[in-house]
């Protein structure tokens, strides 16, 4: 196997490994996606947290960017230096009829608040 291919296991490991103690420290909200498009590579979602909308976006080659359909979903935050991203990280969930966190679909960069 090359470096390059076991290092990028063993970050991919380390990130998931490393997800539910972030959890802990985040708060979960609840996040509508509006719509979502694809532009030179990168996936662009339009989002919505009560009156304030957003932009997540995510390199489409990279795992975890997932283009995801308008709807209701759950967004963690990342601690600041985490994630993968040189900006801003989140997790998108899709959400459960109790508390818990659905399955993670997703891992983007909040752009801009607008």
């Amino acid at each position: 196997m090359k470096k390059g291919s076991v290092l990028f296991i063993a970050l991919l490991l380390f990130i998931l490994s490393a997800t539910p103690a972030l959890l802990a420290q985040e708060q979960r909200e609840t996040i509508t996606i509006k719509s979502s498009s694809v532009n030179n590579g990168v996936v662009i979602l339009v989002a919505q947290k009560g009156k304030n909308s957003f932009d997540l976006q995510c390199n489409k080659n990279v795992f975890g960017c997932t283009v995801l359909e308008p709807g209701t979903y759950l967004m963690v935050r990342l601690p600041e230096g985490h994630g993968i991203y040189d900006c801003a990280n989140v997790h998108i969930y899709r959400t459960t009829t109790d508390s818990e966190l659905g399955d993670m679909i997703g891992q983007y960069c909040l752009v801009e608040e607008k």
